[in-house]
């Protein structure tokens, strides 16, 4: 026997296998739902195991018409349509079955529920992974066809090579070590271990943000982006990067057509889109350019028989686990931590497992449908750290949980028609520390009207953590106004940004009247605050607001956890410290340093920053503890980046041994070190890895000119 014979039998008695114990499982899980449901009978007992067969045979013939339809009429229709096809399913089954009967609907939607909890734990008590059920037809599906036609896609004997783009959001590098050799992250550890990839650090400058970081990993540049919200004198309007309609305007700022995910690639649960022609859950495609993504994408995850009525009972189980750790947390007395009721409960769930799973189900269908290049957001472990702490257990909980998406998708590969390659990066890192309101006892719009005497006026701020709520915030948004068609057009009853409706913490609207501008603006990003003066033109100097307000500079030096103040002035732009100045355009210190504590980066990182017409009139920045590199957020998270300080700016490139860094991409200015200086580099990187391994065409050189 040859081995492709060899391989073809294994494959196909693993088929056998699998099919077998999903029948067991359902059969069981359905004998059980008839023991606690009234309305539901199944007599003999093995009635359940042929109304599981049946079920499997009525799905294997809908989903293909309904993944048809799904195409046509977009992706909100879908995810309606597939919760509606599962209960179908099951209601025809049982009527299918002479031996079965149901009583009603309501309880078919019953034994959807039961069978899907009683499922959940079968799986636990067996040790399967959520996802490697997910996925399992997929590569099942892959198998099949590559056994069916072995040289499909394939040139010259090799199989074209793919690569899939994993985005660790918030995932610090020192983390990411301690995940290898702790045993938190097997995959990861494996793949270093074994010399098939390579774990280096790269330098995320300041804003030290998903936006900034993400618009130059897809787009090449990130130009204009002072921070995760910014205020723009010359429209009146306050920009925040994840929420749709801003996401659309920044993107089509920055993009020039030939972003990371223009040839032919597929974007998932990203801000910006990369120019990608398919893009699912992709912030700036969201309002007005194809809402969720293409209709058709969501069948497998929405459809498949208690796939997401699973999902939803472990969201329920994520829910209850946060409410319990919350509790331990504040009986252990743990220091720092914040406020981890309400909504956030509800966020986690939906992050760490629908959000998770469903997009590991759009991954894995594009990588069996040999898509080039796809790049995917995976925001589990940023969101927990950001309200839990960075290396607290449910964090590493959250990251573990992301190495095994890794695993699943790796296994993904292997069924896949092109030979996949991973890159596994994060955006920026994370920082700890108690809020500056921890400190002080008032928030930073609060200081800075005391110091600016300026108790009345008109005040807009924005220092809620309204960072976590982006991918909640732009699926409901998308839903509401789709079955509102009219809420987009209306502008009386638009969110904030134009999405139609938002979620989470909202910012406070100015306290003058309807239409004014206010005259003061205050926003929090992370461990940096950042102050407009609307009423006042430009960039305003340091002598001007010294004149204006005399109390405001050094009101704020003087106040617990601030570091640093940085503000324009007749020389350019300068750090302002306690005892200290940094001219940042003449690189020279007058007194003691500033950014002494902040490590050797820091004036060439504040002073792009500090020149982009988005800058604000005053960055107001954190202290640094010398003792435990905390760090104190302008909002109520005690995991925060955006600034300096920490492990924020210490980002993670995994990627394949044979795919080295380009010598001439990497940064020296500092003694000692070698790295990729900001997300533009690490662009510049994936584009030239993806030239080279076919995933993308090169960029034909522009001929000089003769005259």
């Amino acid at each position: 026997m040859d081995s492709q014979a060899g391989t073809s039998l294994r494959t196909s008695g693993r088929d056998v296998r699998d099919g077998l114990i999903g029948l067991v499982v359902t059969g069981s899980a359905l004998l059980v739902a008839a023991w606690v449901l009234d309305g539901l009978s199944l007599s003999p007992w093995w009635t359940a195991f042929v109304v599981a067969a049946v079920m499997a045979v009525v799905d294997a013939l809908v989903r293909p018409g309904l993944r048809a339809l799904a195409r046509r009429v977009g992706a909100v229709t879908a995810l309606l349509l597939g919760v509606i096809v599962q209960v179908a399913v099951v209601e025809l089954a049982l009527l299918a079955v002479p031996s079965a009967s149901v009583a009603s609907l309501g309880d078919a939607v019953a034994t959807l529920v039961v069978v899907a909890v009683v499922a959940v734990v079968t799986r636990w008590l067996l040790g399967a992974t959520d996802n490697t059920y997910l996925v399992a037809d997929l590569i099942r599906r892959g198998e099949r066809r590559r056994r069916r036609t072995p040289h499909a896609g394939v040139d010259a004997g090799a199989a074209p090579v793919g690569v899939v783009v994993v985005q660790v959001d918030g995932l610090p590098f020192p983390l990411l070590q301690h995940g290898i050799v702790s045993g938190v992250l097997p995959t990861l550890a494996r793949w270093v271990r074994s010399g098939d990839h390579d774990a280096v650090r790269w330098w995320a400058r300041v804003p030290s943000t998903t936006p900034a970081s993400q618009a130059a990993l897809l787009h090449g540049t990130n130009d204009g982006i002072p921070a995760f919200r910014w205020y723009e004198k010359d429209t009146g309007r306050l920009l925040v990067a994840n929420r749709p309609a801003d996401a659309a305007e920044v993107e089509e700022r920055l993009s020039d057509g030939r972003g990371l995910l223009a040839e032919g690639g597929v974007s998932v649960s990203n801000i910006f889109s990369g120019d990608a022609p398919i893009a699912f859950m992709t912030m700036s495609r969201i309002t007005g350019r194809g809402g969720l993504g293409p209709g058709g994408g969501y069948i497998r995850f929405f459809a498949s028989p208690f796939v997401f009525p699973q999902a939803l009972v472990r969201t329920l189980g994520e829910m209850l686990k946060e409410i319990h750790q919350s509790r331990r947390q504040r009986l252990r007395g743990i220091e720092p931590r914040v406020r981890r009721r309400g909504a956030y409960v509800a966020l986690r769930g939906l992050t760490n497992v629908l959000l998770r799973d469903l997009n590991v189900a759009l991954v894995a269908e594009h990588m069996i449908a040999g898509a080039p290049v796809i790049f995917v957001d995976l925001v589990d472990y940023d969101e927990i750290a950001h309200h839990a702490g960075v290396a607290r257990p449910e964090a590493l909980a959250a990251l573990a949980g992301v190495d095994g998406v890794l695993g699943t998708l790796e296994r993904v590969a292997a069924a896949a028609p092109r030979a996949y390659r991973f890159v596994v990066l994060s955006d920026h890192g994370q920082s700890q520390g108690p809020t500056f309101r921890q400190l002080t006892g008032r928030g930073l719009e609060a200081a800075v009207r005391e110091h600016t005497a300026a108790a009345g006026t008109a005040t807009l701020v924005d220092t809620g953590d309204v960072e976590v709520w982006g991918p909640a915030n732009a699926m409901l948004a998308e839903v509401l106004s789709s079955v509102r068609p009219g809420a987009r057009r209306s502008g009386a009853r638009q969110g904030p940004g134009g999405t139609g409706v938002v979620v989470g913490p909202q910012r406070r609207a100015p306290d003058g009247a309807p239409g004014e501008r206010p005259e003061l603006v205050v926003v929090g990003s992370g461990n940096v605050g950042l102050v407009w003066f609307p009423g006042l033109p430009g960039r305003v100097p340091i002598e001007e607001l010294d004149r204006r307000f005399p109390g405001l500079v050094p009101g704020l030096l003087a106040e617990p956890g601030v570091a640093f103040l940085v503000v324009d002035s007749a020389r350019g732009p300068l750090v302002v410290g306690p005892d200290g100045v940094r001219v940042l355009l003449e690189d020279v210190v007058e007194g003691r340093d500033p950014l002494a504590a902040f490590g050797p980066r820091a004036a060439a990182d504040l002073a792009r920053v500090a020149v982009m017409g988005s800058c604000p009139d005053l960055y107001v920045h954190s202290t640094v503890d010398p003792r435990t590199d905390e760090v104190h957020a302008f909002e109520e998270l005690v995991g925060c980046h955006g600034g300096l300080g920490g492990w924020q700016n210490d980002a993670v490139l995994v990627h394949p041994a044979d795919w080295p860094l380009d010598a001439d991409l990497l940064d020296r200015s500092v003694e000692g070190e070698a790295l990729l200086y900001g997300a533009d580099a690490v662009h510049r990187q994936l584009v030239r890895w993806l030239e080279r391994c076919g995933a993308r065409r090169p960029v034909p050189a522009t001929p000089l000119h003769r005259s």
